[in-house]
C-alpha cells in the first residue's frame, strides 16, 4: 500500500532533532524523499546514512539566503521538483525586553525567525510552480499570541509567520500551492535550553526532564511530543489537506485556552531545574 506522501519531495529545515526529526521520520515512512537542512552537520550526515537513498543533508543557516536556495536546489537535483517545504528551524532569539533590546539582537531574531520564513517561501515556489502544486508548512508559536514580557522580538517574529502564511496562501492559491502554519504549544524540545543559557549538549538532554512541567502547562494533562507535530505536518503535506490553505493550526493541548497563573515563574522554575539535571547527566556520561 502506497504511503500518504509516496513520490513526494520535501525540504525540512531544522530536521535533525525534536519536531523536525519526528516529521522527517514520518515523511520518509510515508514514502517521501527529503532534504534535511540544518546547521548540525554531524547529525545531518548521520541521517543520510540512516535513510540511505531517501535523505540528503544540506548545511543550512536559515539566516543565509544562499543556504536556503542551495537546500531547494539539492532536493530538485537529487529527487525532482519540490512538493513540500516544511520550515521548522528556529531558536528562542534575543532574550531582551523592549526597554533593554539591542538593534543587533532584534535584527538577528527577525532574520532567524521571520525573514527566513519569507525566504523559504520565495525559494520553494518556483519549483512548486513547475510541479503544478505544492504544500508550504511554516512554524509559528503560541508565543505569538500568549504574550509575556521579556521576549518581544520572538513574539513579533512568530506573529509575522502567521501573517506570511496567510499572505502566501492568497498569493499562490491560483498555482495550487497551499501555505499553512503549525502553531505549537509547550513541547519538550531543545529550544527551551536557549531560554536558560544551556549549552547545545545540555539543551539536547533537557527534554528528558520537562515532561512533568509540560503535563501541567496546558489543559490536556500530558506533555506535547514531537510526534504530535509530525502528525500535523504530515497531514498538511499530504493530499488529505488539498483543500486547506491559509490556516494557523494550533497543536498545543489547549494552551491558548488557558495558561498557568504566574506563567513566567512556573516556566523558568522548571527550566532551571531541568537544566541542572541535564548538566548532571552530561557530566555523568562524560565520566563513563
Amino acid at each position: 500500500m502506497a504511503g500518504r506522501l509516496e513520490g513526494k519531495v520535501a525540504v525540512i529545515t531544522g530536521g535533525v532533532s525534536g519536531m523536525g526529526l519526528a516529521s522527517l521520520e514520518m515523511f520518509v515512512g510515508e514514502g517521501a524523499t527529503v532534504v534535511v537542512a540544518d546547521v548540525r552537520e554531524d547529525k545531518g550526515r548521520a541521517l543520510e546514512q540512516r535513510f540511505a537513498g531517501a535523505v540528503r543533508f544540506s548545511r543550512c543557516d536559515i539566516r543565509n539566503e544562499q543556504d536556503i536556495e542551495a537546500a531547494v536546489a539539492l532536493a530538485v537535483s537529487s529527487f525532482g521538483e519540490l512538493d513540500i517545504m516544511y520550515h521548522n528551524a528556529g531558536a528562542a532569539g534575543a532574550k531582551e525586553s523592549l526597554e533593554t533590546m539591542t538593534v543587533a539582537g532584534w535584527d538577528d531574531t527577525q532574520a532567524l525567525l521571520s525573514r527566513s520564513t519569507a525566504l523559504c517561501i520565495k525559494h520553494a515556489v518556483p519549483s512548486m510552480k513547475r510541479r503544478g502544486q505544492g504544500s508550504i508548512i511554516l512554524t509559528s508559536s503560541v508565543g505569538a499570541t500568549n504574550l509575556r514580557p521579556g521576549t518581544p522580538a520572538y513574539s513579533v517574529a512568530k506573529g509575522s509567520v502567521i501573517l506570511l502564511g496567510r499572505l502566501g496562501a492568497l498569493e499562490f492559491a491560483a498555482d495550487r500551492i497551499r501555505v499553512n502554519v503549525i502553531v505549537p504549544g509547550g513541547f519538550a524540545t531543545p529550544i527551551y535550553g536557549d531560554l536558560v543559557g544551556a549549552s547545545r549538549e545540555v539543551a539536547d538532554i533537557m527534554p528528558d526532564y520537562l515532561d512533568e512541567m509540560m503535563a501541567q502547562w496546558q489543559p490536556l494533562p500530558r506533555p506535547g511530543k514531537p510526534i504530535d507535530i509530525a502528525y500535523a505536518a504530515t497531514y498538511l503535506a499530504s493530499d488529505e489537506s488539498a483543500f486547506v490553505t491559509g490556516v494557523a493550526l494550533p497543536v498545543d493541548g489547549g494552551l491558548t485556552l488557558n495558561r498557568p497563573t504566574n506563567a513566567a515563574d512556573f516556566l523558568f522554575g522548571h527550566l532551571n531545574a531541568a537544566k541542572e539535571k541535564a548538566e548532571a547527566e552530561l557530566a555523568r556520561r562524560s565520566g563513563d
